[in-house]
């Protein structure tokens, strides 16, 4: 247990029979009536954001995050396979556990599995990934709008907007966050 007043961003904790993880929070103190806590909060089992407000005297309920590092295999229909890193166990995870990090995903690349007393709650994947190109159209010319973008495929199936210099083929960073174009690898 802890003090809501002893919360800081990245603190995960349990609280109406959900996992929160904190992103954002502000210390408010009105000029009447007591002092209260305003937050930000990502559900962990759905991805969820909401907000919420707690008064100061709250206590609320640690929750302990496992991470652990696996190498990502390789998936079969809507299995992806992982071993621990540590144990050298392997690790089925089915597609809708993974979500939309399936995009994100080459193998024999490190990420990590995210559990709360053995119940998964995602992957912990690095910030940006690299991806090879796998199809887009070729640049037209005189097409030269500034920031002018086009529709390319990477090699996971991702749907990415790139600039028109980008050709099939070429590595590119994509940030795991939005799914968006970074810069060429």
């Amino acid at each position: 247990m802890f003090n809501i007043n002893d919360i800081k961003n990245g603190v995960t904790f349990l609280y109406e029979g959900n996992i929160y993880q904190v992103v954002d929070f502000l210390h408010v103190k009105p000029g009447k009536g007591s002092a209260f806590m305003k937050a930000k909060l990502k559900n962990l089992r759905t991805g969820g954001t909401v907000e919420k407000t707690f008064n100061t005297n709250v206590k609320l309920e640690k929750a302990n995050i496992t991470r652990n590092s696996v190498q990502y295999l390789y998936n079969t229909g809507d299995t992806y396979y992982f071993m621990d890193m540590n144990t050298y166990e392997q690790l089925e995870l089915k597609e809708d556990q993974i979500g939309n990090d399936k995009y994100y995903l080459i193998e024999n690349n490190t990420v990590e599995v995210i559990t709360y007393e053995g119940e998964l709650l995602g992957l912990g994947l690095q910030d940006k990934v690299e991806l090879t190109i796998t199809e887009t159209e070729p640049a037209v010319k005189g097409n030269t709008t500034n920031n002018a973008l086009k529709d390319a495929t990477a090699e996971t199936g991702l749907l990415v907007r790139v600039p028109l210099f980008i050709e099939q083929g070429e590595k590119i960073l994509v940030s795991t966050k939005d799914g968006k174009y970074v810069s060429r690898a």
